[in-house]
């Protein structure tokens, strides 16, 4: 039904992420073969999310970056990360692909409504960024009996 309406097939997002696919096809056919690769804005971390009935767990991959300078925040059920990758120092090579993200990121990710923001926890291990944040008691399923 939309697509007949702005005219791209799967939405003007999609049709974006089409024209900046054939962008990275075009620079790559160059003298220097992949040497300017487009990362979406978003898309670094990488991130899994997932739920259960009591939290929501979330696995961020930061390897290379410095656990300590993390900024992790919660507030009206959106959980924001920022931090920074240095930028390796190697000036002795000349590389011709990178896909390795280097510099400031900033993700912010939607959580479901019932969390609560006085219970969140972060761990980091082996490049990896595991935040849980405990749901409310009063969202829990709650059984009860016909008398």
């Amino acid at each position: 039904m939309f697509a007949r309406l702005h005219g791209f097939e799967g939405g003007l997002l999609n049709e974006f992420r089409r024209m900046e696919h054939e962008m990275d096809k075009l620079f790559s056919a160059g003298v220097l073969p992949n040497a300017i690769c487009s990362v979406a804005r978003d898309s670094y971390p990488p991130i899994n999310i997932g739920t259960t009935s009591t939290q929501v767990d979330l696995y961020l991959f930061v390897a290379g970056v410095d656990p300590e300078s993390l900024d992790i925040s919660i507030h009206d059920s959106q959980l924001t990360v920022d931090g920074e990758r240095q930028k390796s120092k190697d000036n002795k090579v000349n590389y011709f692909r990178n896909e390795r993200y280097d510099g400031a990121f900033h993700k912010v990710v939607k959580l479901p409504d019932d969390v609560d923001a006085d219970k969140v926890e972060a761990s980091y291990r082996n490049g990896v960024l595991h935040i849980v944040v405990q749901r409310r008691e009063s969202s829990k399923l709650r059984q009860i009996t016909v008398q």
